[in-house]
């Protein structure tokens, strides 16, 4: 079954080309234009696709909309990302990669970020997708909060959802920060973002756990 993007004007077919074509030209004229938006016109990426201005129509209301429809065609790449946090393994570094990864994401599309932000402020549409696919992570987030806490691992704390709701929008306003060119140290916050995460989940910065190996299995306890 075919799902209706909320920025199409009409339900893509799989494999549809002319769709495509459209999104693959604002991907373009976008990274030739650090991102800017305004920079960019329809016209513009109507040529760059082979394709009429009437064709862009077709499938999107305006730029933002298709700006909200690329927006959705890498969350999976988020989603990925989010898996690392919610696998196997100590939890600093766990939390770690994560962020890391988000880094990672926003430095292959920053051109598309930066014009998602701009999208963001005009378009309801995009303003849908933003916060949707936000709200999508936190439900995992907090159970694996919940998770820690009834394992023992994490001291009880407040409300789990709201707590992974601010955790992600930390991660927000740290990649918002990035692409408007604030000077940042990009380790140091990194670093405390990472920081902030542990702290608000654990209470402290766990310790990696000292690794099991034959020898200290066998180790005879030492003296009182």
């Amino acid at each position: 079954m075919t799902v209706r993007s909320r920025t199409d004007r009409r339900a893509p077919h799989r494999g549809d080309q002319r769709r495509s074509a459209i999104l693959v030209a604002l991907d373009e004229l976008l990274r030739d234009n650090g991102g800017r938006l305004e920079a960019v016109n329809i016209a513009e990426i109507s040529r760059r696709a082979g394709l009429t201005r009437s064709a862009f129509y077709f499938y999107f209301e305006n730029k933002a909309s298709a700006v909200g429809a690329a927006l959705e065609e890498i969350y999976e790449e988020v989603f990925a990302v989010n898996d690392i946090l919610l696998g196997a393994g100590e939890p600093a570094g766990r939390i770690e990669r994560t962020i890391r990864g988000l880094v990672d994401f926003w430095d292959r599309h920053r051109h598309l970020y930066r014009a998602v932000l701009e999208a963001r402020s005009a378009s309801p549409a995009v303003r849908d997708i933003w916060e949707t696919e936000r709200q999508a992570f936190i439900p995992a987030i907090a159970a694996m909060i919940e998770d820690e806490r009834r394992a023992g691992r994490a001291p009880a704390g407040g409300d789990a959802t709201t707590l992974a709701d601010v955790l992600l929008l930390l991660n927000e306003r740290l990649l918002e920060r990035l692409t408007l060119g604030v000077e940042l140290d990009r380790e140091r916050y990194i670093e405390s973002v990472v920081t902030v995460w542990l702290r608000s989940i654990y209470g402290h910065e766990p310790e990696p756990a000292e690794p099991t190996t034959a020898r200290n299995r066998h180790d005879p306890a030492p003296p009182p």
